[in-house]
């Protein structure tokens, strides 16, 4: 049968196959949509290989045609800062990869908790333990006591009156509302806590060391490890649970062994997502570091605050280096998370 030019364009051939008119259509946005995602990449990269006088003369996008490429920012950098770069640079990994790790493990199995089992702890109960331990922080910020000692003695008087006043109360608190309070944590701005923070760690001399800096982003990211995984393990049909359980798997061997394979995509995306949180941390970074444990955003608003302004050759080759470990992670990840993204499209 014979086609008019606008069927042969705008007509399918078959069901699989797209309209030529269509298919030009749709790679000239995805084109154009690819060039405006990537063309701030492409610009810091060629603006690391510019010099002063490129910068500030003017808009040029082409090297060998409207500049003349120089190394002088990467020698700069790599030269002459290179072991101030380089312990920055190893800090970071240190404390964005291990904190990532220990949020994703802690707030997959709390979260998994929360999707599995109900849980009613009495409000009454909940007050009593922040209005203890609220006392205790007085103790130690106030009056100066030992913060060991003030621990301690917070939870056995804690535990002592829960024994006795517990069973009066009687509102309870659901799973929804443990959730709320999870994700109202990050809600808050963290210049809100930041100096009880600082003053925390310095009571117990951690201040300017990595293990203050990777329990604090573990501690900030995990709302949003445990927000994002429950929705992830209440899709996973709970028969299957049941089934293992039946052939004699214990709760955890049934969480390592199908939970988490089942729940890889979102694994992946929350880890992803987790890991440019920890990496690109400033505030907190920078009340709790000084020189030991100097992070990468701390060295580049260093660069920021000097005398001659913001050097945007040398923020360049900053930034380039600093999103690498990023789009290796993007990379490995990538079949995971488009798995992930996709989940809810799939779903009922």
């Amino acid at each position: 049968m014979n086609r008019s030019a606008m069927q042969w364009l705008f007509e399918p051939p078959s069901i699989r196959d797209m309209a030529p008119g269509t298919k030009v259509i749709v790679y000239a946005i995805l084109t154009f949509w690819t060039a405006f995602v990537l063309f701030p990449i492409y610009w810091v990269l060629i603006t690391s290989f510019k010099s002063a006088i490129d910068v500030n003369s003017g808009p040029v996008y082409l090297p060998f045609v409207d500049f003349q490429p120089s190394l002088h920012a990467w020698k700069e950098l790599f030269v002459f800062d290179f072991w101030d770069t380089l312990s920055a640079y190893v800090n970071s990994l240190i404390i964005a990869l291990s904190a990532t790790a220990a949020s994703v493990i802690i707030g997959s199995m709390a979260s998994y908790a929360l999707a599995r089992f109900e849980y009613q702890p009495r409000f009454g109960v909940v007050f009593m333990f922040v209005l203890v331990m609220v006392g205790a922080f007085v103790a130690v910020g106030r009056y100066g006591v030992d913060w060991r000692l003030s621990c301690a003695a917070g939870v056995a008087v804690f535990y002592f009156l829960a024994r006795a006043l517990g069973r009066h109360f009687k509102a309870r608190l659901g799973n929804g509302d443990i959730l709320f309070w999870m994700i109202s944590q990050r809600i808050l701005a963290p210049i809100v806590v930041v100096v009880p923070i600082y003053m925390m760690f310095q009571q117990v001399s951690l201040l300017d060391t990595h293990i203050a800096i990777i329990l604090t982003y573990t501690v900030i990211n995990l709302p949003i490890v445990i927000w994002l995984m429950y929705d992830f393990f209440t899709s996973i049909p709970i028969d299957l649970e049941e089934c293992a359980q039946l052939d004699g798997a214990t709760r955890f061997g049934v969480f390592w062994d199908i939970v988490l394979p089942l729940s890889r995509s979102g694994l992946a995306a929350t880890t992803l997502l987790v890991m440019i949180l920890s990496w690109n941390e400033y505030l907190l970074a920078l009340f709790l570091s000084t020189s030991r444990a100097q992070t990468m955003p701390i060295l580049v608003a260093a660069m920021n605050a000097g005398e001659r302004g913001i050097l945007w050759w040398s923020m360049s080759v900053v930034i380039i280096v600093m999103i690498i470990p990023v789009v290796i992670l993007a990379i490995i990840l990538q079949r995971y998370i488009s798995k992930g993204l996709l989940l809810g499209a799939v779903k009922g």
